[in-house]
C-alpha cells in the first residue's frame, strides 16, 4: 500500500494538466523593436528547428512592418534532418530567405552573408547602379532560448553577446559587426503576450523556451513520456534500457525510469521530480535523439 502524500499520489493525473504561462515583461522589448525597425534593412528571425511553428512569433509580421526577412532554423542538430528540410522548403515558398544552423559547430559566416545578400539583392543592385557600397543592417529577433546570442557570437567570431542556457538572458539592444558590410542588432527574446494554445505552450516548454520555474516540471515530463510512447518508443527503450508496457500510465513509466537510474526517496519510492528534471535535460541535450515535434501542414 502506498503512503499518503507519496510521489505518485502527489502527481497522479498531472499529465492531463494544461500549461499556462503569461509573461509580463515583454512590453519593453516590443517597443524597442517598433522603435528600431526603421533603422534596419531586414529582419533575421531565429526559430527552433524542433518547433518552427510554435517558436514563430505570430506578431512578427506586424512588429517588423513587412521588412525583408530571413528565417534561421537553429538547433538543427537536435531536429530530424528530413523534417528540417521540409520546413526550409515551407518558408522558402513563402518568400523568406532560409538558413539552417546549429549555432555550435561549423563556419556559418559565409552562408549567412550569402543569404543576407540574396535577401537584400534589390537594395544592393540599386546602390551598385549609383556607384555606392551597401551596408546591410539586420535586426535579430526570436523567442527566448532559441540560441540568438550563440548564433551572433559565431558570426561575430567570438563570445561577444552574453550567452546562457536559460530563457531571457539577453538584455537590451546590442550591435555586432559579423562580416564586412553586415551588422546585426540583437534584441531580447520576446514571446507573444499570451500563450493561448496549450499545444504550443507545451512544445515551447519541452524545448526550454518557457522558464522551468513557472511550470510543473513533473507534469511536463509526464506529457513528454506520452509523446515518446506514441511517437518514439524506441528512444525511451534504448536510452533507459526498459521495455514499454502496453497501456501503462505515464506516471508509472516515469517511475520505472527513475528506479532504473537509482532515483529513489525514502521508502524506496521513485523520485519523480528528480527524474522529470533529468528527462527534460536529456531531451534538450539531444540524448534522446533528434526530435521534431511538428511538421508543416503544406
Amino acid at each position: 500500500m502506498e503512503r499518503k502524500g507519496s510521489e505518485k499520489n502527489r502527481h497522479e493525473g498531472k499529465a492531463d494538466q494544461t500549461i499556462h504561462w503569461f509573461p509580463g515583461h515583454m512590453t519593453r522589448t516590443r517597443r524597442e523593436i517598433e522603435a528600431s525597425i526603421k533603422s534596419v534593412d531586414g529582419v533575421v528571425e531565429i526559430l527552433d528547428a524542433r518547433v518552427p511553428a510554435s517558436s514563430a512569433n505570430p506578431d512578427m509580421d506586424w512588429l517588423t512592418k513587412d521588412k525583408p526577412r530571413m528565417i534561421v532554423l537553429n538547433k538543427a542538430d537536435l531536429a530530424e534532418e528530413e523534417a528540417t528540410r521540409k520546413w526550409a522548403e515551407h518558408f522558402r515558398r513563402r518568400g523568406y530567405a532560409v538558413l539552417i544552423a546549429n549555432s555550435k559547430t561549423g563556419n556559418i559566416t559565409g552562408a549567412f552573408a550569402s543569404a543576407a545578400k540574396v535577401l537584400l539583392a534589390d537594395k544592393i543592385q540599386r546602390n551598385a547602379a549609383r556607384g555606392m557600397a551597401t551596408q546591410i543592417r539586420l535586426m535579430v529577433c526570436g523567442i527566448p532560448n532559441v540560441g540568438k546570442s550563440s548564433f551572433i557570437n559565431r558570426l561575430a567570431g567570438g563570445k561577444k553577446a552574453k550567452v546562457e542556457d536559460r530563457p531571457g538572458v539577453t538584455r537590451g539592444k546590442q550591435w555586432f559587426t559579423v562580416s564586412e558590410g553586415i551588422e546585426l542588432m540583437d534584441t531580447p527574446g520576446i514571446l507573444w503576450p499570451k500563450l493561448g494554445d496549450p499545444t504550443v505552450a507545451e512544445r515551447l516548454a519541452f524545448t526550454g523556451a518557457v522558464k522551468d520555474q513557472v511550470l510543473d516540471i513533473t507534469a511536463l515530463a509526464l506529457r513528454l513520456c506520452e509523446f515518446f510512447v506514441d511517437n518514439r518508443p524506441q528512444a525511451l527503450t534504448e536510452r533507459y534500457k526498459i521495455e514499454l508496457i502496453e497501456g501503462e500510465q505515464p506516471i508509472d513509466l516515469l517511475g520505472r525510469i527513475a528506479k532504473k537510474r537509482g532515483m529513489l526517496i525514502s521508502g524506496g519510492e521513485p523520485d519523480l521530480d528528480r527524474c522529470a528534471i533529468m528527462l527534460l535535460d536529456e531531451l534538450r541535450a539531444g540524448k534522446l535523439g533528434r526530435i521534431t515535434f511538428e511538421l508543416p501542414l503544406d
